[in-house]
């Protein structure tokens, strides 16, 4: 198993991680991960109407920024949520931005 270049816990800064969630995409993304813990980019990937190229920025984006961990196993990239890694400078902000965008979701339908 590999990894690919992700900062430290320590590294990891706030406004970067909020604009990395600004995203439609990428939050959907996110928002998947929170449910299901780690799945291949493939799989998520599937379900989104996003370019492939376009589609490796919205990985790229979150993995740089902290939110996301990337592992390389074979020909496939997992992808799972650094919750603890978010949690332990910046306590409860992901699960803020998730209900956050659960609420939004509810209330427009979209």
């Amino acid at each position: 198993m590999r990894e690919v270049s992700q900062p430290a816990t320590e590294a990891i800064r706030m406004v970067v991680v909020l604009r990395a969630l600004a995203d439609p995409v990428r939050l959907e993304i996110v928002q998947r991960l929170a449910v299901t813990g780690e799945e291949s980019c493939n799989a998520i990937g599937g379900d989104l109407d996003v370019h492939q190229t376009t589609l490796s920025r919205h990985y790229r984006v979150p993995r740089e920024a902290g939110v996301t961990w990337t592992t390389i196993k074979g020909r496939s990239r997992m992808v799972r949520l650094r919750r603890d890694d978010l949690d332990a400078p910046f306590p409860g902000l992901l699960d803020s931005v998730l209900n956050g965008a659960r609420h939004t979701l509810a209330v427009t339908g979209t």
